[in-house]
Parts: C-alpha cells; structure tokens; sequence
C-alpha cells in the first residue's frame, strides 16, 4: 500500500476494508483518532475539573478557588513543556508530575493526587464519543490477525488510557497501550515509534500507523519508514474548539476582573514597596523558576546557574522561597562568575559573528584600541589602525596582526579560566540552564556561540528583542514573566519593559560587573566582583526593595497566596511606572547604572534636562530611559494630559499592530 493518505473520516472505511498485504501491526493514536472530542477546549475541561477538585478540598478542609487551581496547573504545565521541548523534547510531561508541582505550590496533600485524576477521567469521558467508524475498521483487522495498539502522545499514563478507551469501546479492542506519559518518548520525535517497533518486534514497514496530527502521526513516521494515514479532525470541529477556548478564556479574564480585589496597598517607604509590591511579583517569578527546573531536574543532568550580578538577587529571593514554601528540588544550583563581557571572550575565540553584532552595537561610537582595551582586559600601545573608528568588518583582521595577537593573548586566557571556573561548578552536567533578568539574552547568545560543546538555555524574568538584532538563540531564551518586544497596556506585565532598570536595579547587588578572573593557589576562579558565591553575599545590603522581598516572602504561607497578591502588586507596580506620584518617583529612584562590556562609563536613567525652551524639553522626553518619570519630573502643571496621552499612544500602537 501506498506511504501516506490524507483523507476525510468517511472514506477511513473504503480504504482500509481491502486486505493489508504487508501489515503485521496497525498502531492508531487516541484523541481525536480512536476517542473523538466534543467541540470543547481544553482550558474549559481543566476548568470544569477545577471546579470540581475545589469542592473535594472543601471536604477535606483546603479553601482554594477553582481560579487558583485552574492557574497553577496551567502554569506547571505550561512551564513543564517549555522546559521539555527547550531541553531537546525527550521524554514526556507527564500528568502526575503536573499535579505534584500544582499540589507543592498550594501546600496539598499529595494523597490526593488519584483523586484528581480521577477527576480529569470523569471529564474526559463527558468530553469524548467512541470513533464507531474506525472502530468497525480495527476489529474487522484484528480478526485477520493483525494485532492493534494504541500510541498516544499524552500525560496521562497507560492505565487511564486503558479505562478511558473500553469505557467508549468496551474490552478486546486493543491489544496494548503505549503512552508517552509512561514510556518517557514521544511520537513527535520519532522515539515512541522506535519503542513500539522495538517492543513489537517488528519492522517499520510492517506498521501502519493511524492519526490526527499531520506532524506526529503522519510526516515523522512516514520519514521512518512507517506506513501513515492521516486522519485530519474536521475544519468546523476545529473552530468550534478554538471559540469554546476564547469563551473561556474571556469567561476567566471577567471573573478576574470583577470578583478579585482592586485594592491597592498604602505604603509609606521603600522597604514597603518592596515587601507589598515587588515582594508578591518576585515570588512569583520564583515559583516560576521552580516549575521549570523541576521538570528539567527529571533526566538528572542540569545545573541551574545564576548569573553575576542580577542572578544573585533572584538566586537569594529563590532559595527563600523554595525553603520557605518546601519546594523540592534536588538540582546542582551555583552562581556563575559570567558578564556580556566574560561571555564575548568565548565567542571571540570561536570567531563567531554573533559577537561582531554585540560588539558593533556596544561600541558604534568607540575605536579598534578601545574595543581591544575592554576584550582583552588591559590598556595597549597599539599603532594608529587601531585608534580609528570601530568597524567589526575588520576586527578580526586586525586580532590577526602582531599586536592584535597580544591582544588575542590576553582574551584566550580569561577565556580558559572561564571554562575552568564554569567546569569547576557545572561539573559534567550536560544541560546548564542560566537564570539572569534579561531582557535580549545576549550572554545566552555569545556563550553558546563560544561554548559550543555545551548546552546552553537561559531563563530570565523578561524576553524582548529591543536591540533589533537577531532571534536565533530565542528558542533557548524563556521570559517566563514577559516575553514581547514592546509595552502592551492590555497586558499589565509587560509593564516593566516600560522601565525596565528597575528590574535590574532591584535585584543586582552593589558590586562591579565580572570584567577580570583570576586563579587563587587552590585553583578555584575569582573575579574582580569578589566572593559571589550562595551565603557570601548579601545582596538586600542598601537595597530596600530587595530587603522589602526578603520580608514577604519571610512571610509568605502558600503559593496560592503568591498569586493573589500579585495580581494585585502588578497593579500597584503599573500604576507607579505609568502615572508615577512624588512617592513613586523616591521609591523607584534608580542612580546611574553601568554601561559594563569592559567600560566605566554610566547612564542615568533621568538625564537632567539642558533644554532650552518647552518644545526641546518635551523632546527630550524621548530620550529618557524611564518617561513617565521624566514627565512628572519635569512637567508638573501638564503631566495630567502627558501621562495619558501617552499611555493612549501605546494602546493605539497595540491596536494597529493588531490589525497587521
């Protein structure tokens, strides 16, 4: 027969009633293949179930909203694929371990996990009808000898599968179950498939494989050499989903909207704003941090680092909240002695491109000599073709000279004894999943270019492409708070990209930026930032937001409460960046911050205005790297009319970028 079909459900019966010369195995997906699906969304059923699990904790003494439930499973299981599918997409998330995570973060027992997943059962027998037509078709095979199974990609495991199908189809039917969930593969990959022949016995061209979905189900066993038919759900069932989805979906968003409270916190220091607003924000992004390194602990071959200087703060804030909230996590943590600058050295020896770019745009106003100083760590004598303008065209035209190759000299070294200083804490760990603010991941970028023979990932608290340059490395870049290229006023987290130092300021500790390491006679690696490693340092030191972190989360009693507190620190934290008042302006006040990449220069974050009337003032309001800050600053009388005016300026943006 031939490789592959695509055709509608009807003709299923036509084209599979000849015999199947050749056929020893007829292998047919579940969901939406062998078990048809209502048009009802998944977010719906997991709401439902919700719903339900909310009354059953009720009995058992726990009051959880059916909304809080409804929260974290999605975020476990969102931040456990993310996980997966970054780490290369082996194995399988599978639904225990969801639940586990779900349960952890609200503090529930979990002896009732089967409870719960006797739940989500009960739902999806309500949600699916029997495929009587396929059915008709396998049993007509199976009395030809030909053995049946099914093979889904899935998280629930063999036995609920098994309930689920003789449930719609009664015994005898299949013969065995393979689930992803269970074997640890799966089909997108090819590796169930490779399970199942194995475990069969049989070649690939002996099996015929049934499905929905044209990549798992059809292209990767088809490029296997398996025989594939696809069976696509139909355009109207699809559709309907999607709209029982968005219904949802809004269902949720008005519920919120409505039900939760609009109360803000009066505070009165910034050790309050800290503890009330970013304390809430912080913790959240902490059990974030939780959820996807606990799914990429499960092959045991992960170190999560945290990078020098931002990592130290979210590192100090994490270790509080896991031990607070009794989070286990049995993966190697370090600190990571690691810059732009520390990372461009590795790229630089690979002769990479990627860091022309991040050099090109780092010194656009600077010369050969200067770029050379801050690379190589030291201050050169360098003949006149390295004091012109900066060209990374030529940059690596001149490292070839003699005096570049000094230069070079200097790089190679900082380089070997970053790698030494990065063996020395990620041991033979095959995934390194570095943890940093963000926001463009350039160190993700140049280390990866650098070290190529290791696996490099970074999770940051925001994602976003301000510097126009390229996403390749995006894949293996997760914001796991925000990730957007520009302010969305309808999405109230994407408001720190309005004023995104504030991020960096609350949790960078007071020292330098790693520019220079250095080998202590024990062979440990040290660096001109000083001690960094977990206890060493305090970061919260003369920083009152971070110690307003510290307190929250000191006090802090589930991850239920978390989340209901930052709803509404996230409004507190809009309101102060977007319609600042003369408390905002003391308590998100950040000095100079430091350009680093090997330089002492710094920027403010509000230049003083030089302007000389209000035209050129207002103009000016473009440069600032806070403006609703500089609009209060400087514009007291107007900043009534500026304020808005430029927050409708952003929604009219939203609203054409939509259209697009």
């Amino acid at each position: 027969m031939a490789k592959g079909y695509s055709v509608p459900r009807q003709s299923l019966v036509h084209l599979l009633q000849a015999p199947l010369d050749g056929i020893d195995l007829i292998s047919t997906d579940v969901f939406d293949t062998l078990l048809l699906r209502q048009p009802r969304s998944q977010r719906s059923r997991l709401m439902q179930a919700e719903k339900l699990f909310s009354g059953v904790l009720r009995d058992e003494g726990f009051h959880i909203s059916p909304d809080h439930l409804f929260r974290t499973r999605q975020l476990a299981e969102c931040f456990g694929y993310r996980a997966l599918n970054v780490g290369g997409g082996a194995g399988e998330v599978r639904l225990v371990d969801i639940l586990e995570r779900q349960f952890a973060i609200l503090g529930l027992p979990e002896r009732l996990i089967e409870k719960r997943i006797a739940i989500e059962v009960a739902i999806e027998k309500r949600s699916l009808s029997a495929n009587q037509m396929l059915a008709r078709v396998l049993r007509l095979h199976r009395r030809t000898g030909i053995r049946i199974v099914a093979v889904s990609d899935t998280a629930l495991p063999k036995r609920q599968l098994s309930e689920l199908i003789d449930h719609f189809h009664g015994p005898g039917l299949i013969d065995d179950i393979y689930s992803s969930a269970e074997v640890g593969e799966s089909k997108r990959f090819g590796h169930l498939f490779s399970h199942v022949l194995l475990t069969e016995g049989i070649a690939a061209s002996r099996l015929l494989h049934l499905g929905d979905d044209l990549l798992a189900d059809c292209t990767v066993p088809r490029t296997m050499g398996i025989h594939a038919l696809h069976l696509p759900k139909g355009r109207l069932r699809r559709l309907a989903t999607q709209a029982d989805g968005a219904r949802s979906q809004a269902a949720l968003g008005v519920r919120n909207t409505v039900i939760k409270p609009a109360r803000l916190p009066d505070l009165a220091d910034r050790e309050g704003f800290g503890r009330d607003v970013f304390g809430p924000v912080v913790a959240q992004f902490c059990l974030y941090i939780w959820l996807y390194a606990r799914q990429a602990e499960m092959k045991g071959d992960a170190a999560l680092l945290f990078c020098a200087r931002g990592g130290i703060g979210i590192r100090a804030a994490f270790e509080k909240l896991v031990a607070k909230l009794d989070l286990p996590l049995a993966m190697r943590r370090e600190n990571l002695l690691i810059s732009r600058l520390i990372a461009a050295r590795s790229a630089l020896i690979q002769q990479s491109p990627t860091v022309l770019d991040e050099l090109a745009r780092e010194f656009k106003k600077n010369t050969f000599a200067e770029v050379a100083d801050a690379l190589g760590g030291a201050t050169y004598r360098l003949s006149d073709a390295w004091h012109r303008p900066f060209d990374p065209a030529q940059f690596y035209g001149l490292l070839e000279t003699t005096e570049g190759g000094r230069v070079l000299a200097d790089i190679a070294q900082q380089n070997a004894l970053f790698e030494r200083h990065l063996a020395q804490i990620a041991g033979d760990s095959e995934r390194i999943i570095l943890c940093d603010t963000g926001l463009y991941g350039s160190t993700q970028r140049l280390v990866a270019a650098g070290l190529p023979q290791r696996k490099f990932e970074t999770i940051q608290f925001a994602r976003c492409n301000y510097k126009g340059l390229s996403e390749d490395h995006f894949p293996r870049v997760t914001g796991l708070v925000v990730e957007e290229d520009l302010y969305n006023p309808l999405r109230i987290e994407t408001v720190i990209l309005r004023y995104w130092q504030i991020i960096e300021s609350l949790f960078e500790p007071a020292i330098p930026s790693v520019r220079h390491l250095s080998e202590s006679d024990d062979g440990s690696v040290h660096s001109n930032a000083g001690p960094i490693a977990y206890g060493q340092l305090d970061p919260a030191q003369a920083n009152p937001l971070l110690t307003g972190v510290f307190q929250y989360i000191d006090r802090v009693e589930s991850g239920a409460r978390v989340m209901s507190d930052a709803d509404r620190a996230w409004r507190r934290l809009k309101r102060a960046i977007t319609k600042p008042d003369a408390f905002d302006m003391i308590a998100l006040g950040v000095g100079a911050r430091s350009v680093d990449f090997g330089r002492a220069d710094n920027v403010h974050v509000l230049e003083q205005s030089n302007a000389p009337n209000l035209a050129n003032k207002l103009t000016e309001i473009k440069s600032q790297l806070w403006r609703e800050g500089a609009i209060v600053r400087d514009f007291p009388l107007l900043k009534s009319a500026l304020l808005p005016a430029l927050e409708m300026a952003h929604i009219i943006r939203q609203v054409f970028a939509w259209l697009k």
